[in-house]
């Protein structure tokens, strides 16, 4: 298996790693970034490429691992497409609704198996159990969900390259993707109509540390391409906290909250069904489902997961990439999450922040009906 990557951070060093250790086979044959700053997660002899096409010709690989900024996704993957070689892009897949019905076009050309996706969440031992217990509570009423995130994480999010809506595609597209991904998986729908509210409090210069003690906590995630030192003083315009309400096509109902200045995170939900709910939270370590009658249906606690596997997306980036090599040799014929849950996650978000910047409820109607002529729903 030879693999090829475009970029080489933490996040894909890490899932490349985690590969390689479930997949010895794998030979990493080339790479394509010019600031790589974890090229020894993978090896520091790899090859290096001055452009993802030279790359993908000469280096003849089996797998292309798109792992670049997010507004690099759509050329990167164009050109993976035009090669004919099986890619796995880290989420989001694109940034704007523009690339999405672009990218939506090459895929009905292509096939959708053609491209995989890092929608992590998906894989998670918490969202394994949660789908076993679902035809138990009944139709999906209503559902509280949050991601709340701690103040390092946010400060970094405020000083790395993510902080600008024009490379991240904003916050709610680049980090919550994920959440609202799987509450799409829960109602088995789409939203069909969304609102927003949202800014930026905690991130200003009114709140910036006075002590050296909370300024190495602002500082502790590394950050490098296009970086800048004061999260607090950025030139970022993403936001610092929001609140969405979505309606579904199934008559479900959602509101959801992200906020990145939370001293003890959590991410955590509670879907309420006709028959009974589900509750857990990631961080925490939890799911609980309990019937109409107060019967407990299932109680799983996760906090005594291995903490090597449990700190990397609480374990589902190892059974993510497990699945995905069983995908790969042929041991499955299928993956909890597709690109095209991707990208219909990802205008959900785009939705979103329309919502909030216009101050408008918006009506998803025509962009799913845009996005379904390329017929990628079977």
């Amino acid at each position: 298996m030879r693999v090829v990557t475009a970029g080489i951070g933490l996040r894909a060093g890490h899932v490349l790693s985690i590969l390689k250790e479930a997949m010895p086979e794998v030979e990493f044959v080339g790479f394509y970034d010019p600031q790589p700053t974890h090229l020894e997660m993978i090896g520091t002899d790899v090859p290096r490429f001055d452009d993802v096409e030279t790359m993908l010709t000469e280096a003849s690989p089996d797998l292309f691992f798109v792992g670049s900024p997010n507004s690099f996704h759509l050329e990167h993957i164009k050109a993976g497409l035009a090669a004919g070689v099986r890619i796995f892009t880290e989420k989001p897949v694109v940034t704007t609704k523009e690339e999405t019905m672009e990218l939506a076009a090459l895929l009905a050309e292509h096939g959708t198996d053609s491209v995989m996706v890092g929608l992590v969440l998906r894989y998670s031992q918490h969202m394994v159990d949660l789908r076993r217990v679902l035809d138990q509570i009944g139709p999906i009423t209503s559902i509280e969900a949050s991601e709340h995130i701690a103040p390092y994480h946010g400060a970094f999010f405020m000083r790395d390259w993510r902080r600008m809506v024009r490379w991240s595609g904003g916050f709610m597209l680049e980090k919550c993707c994920h959440d609202l991904d799987i509450y799409n998986m829960v109602t088995a729908s789409r939203p069909n109509r969304v609102a927003s509210f949202g800014g930026r409090r905690s991130f200003v210069p009114e709140f910036a540390p006075t002590s050296n003690a909370e300024n190495e906590i602002m500082h502790r995630k590394k950050s490098v391409w296009q970086s800048v030192e004061d999260p607090f003083h950025s030139d970022g315009d993403i936001i610092d906290h929001q609140t969405a309400i979505l309606h579904y096509e199934s008559g479900a109902s959602m509101s959801f909250h992200t906020n990145i200045n939370v001293p003890d995170e959590h991410r955590r939900f509670c879907v309420m069904g006709a028959l009974g709910m589900v509750e857990g939270d990631f961080m925490r370590g939890f799911v609980r489902a309990t019937a109409r009658d107060g019967t407990v249906i299932a109680d799983h606690d996760y906090t005594q997961m291995e903490a090597a596997r449990a700190s990397a997306h609480y374990g589902a980036d190892h059974m993510m990439v497990d699945d995905i090599v069983a995908f790969l040799k042929g041991d499955s014929d299928s993956l909890p999450v597709g690109v095209v849950d991707a990208l219909e996650a990802g205008l959900v978000a785009m939705a979103l922040d329309e919502a909030r910047i216009n101050g408008s409820m918006i009506d998803m109607a025509p962009t799913w009906a845009e996005f379904d002529t390329f017929g990628l729903r079977t």
